[in-house]
């Protein structure tokens, strides 16, 4: 389902016909949705994801802090996309991700933005350092 680049990583994910508006086009709010369900479903692949409701690892106990988008071109109709993202730094506490929404070739760049997310401790509901098993994970996939 992953496809080694030169640096982060792919996922490919559907496009369904409730992700489209009256236009026949992929809605703003999706693409959230869909680089979300990709970066989850790497994450998961690895371990870190939820299973009865709990996290499996501390580091799955995460928010997004921010979140930009710049759009370049609809999605238009269902079918399969690629979701290209990538570490571009990973803090104390938090993670920088990049990401890109491409065609399946890649040859067109739908959507492109940033995610920023934040490792909280579930008691206090603060900011709590990622463990070194993360980071391990993450080293994979960071812009270097």
């Amino acid at each position: 389902m992953t496809t080694a680049l030169t640096y982060g990583d792919v996922m490919h994910i559907p496009v369904h016909f409730d992700d489209l508006d009256a236009m026949g086009v992929l809605h703003n709010s999706r693409y959230a949705v869909l680089v979300e369900r990709a970066i989850s479903l790497w994450w998961a692949e690895r371990g870190v994801s939820f299973s009865g409701g709990r996290p499996t690892t501390p580091d799955a106990f995460n928010v997004v802090r921010e979140y930009s988008i710049t759009f370049h071109r609809p999605v238009r109709g269902t079918g399969d996309i690629v979701v290209h993202f990538w570490l571009d730094a990973i803090g104390t506490t938090s993670a920088d991700y990049r990401f890109r929404v491409t065609s399946t070739d890649s040859s067109t760049v739908f959507a492109e933005g940033r995610r920023v997310n934040v490792r909280l401790d579930p008691a206090t509901m603060r900011p709590e350092p990622w463990t070194d098993g993360a980071r391990e994970i993450a080293a994979t996939i960071l812009r270097g």
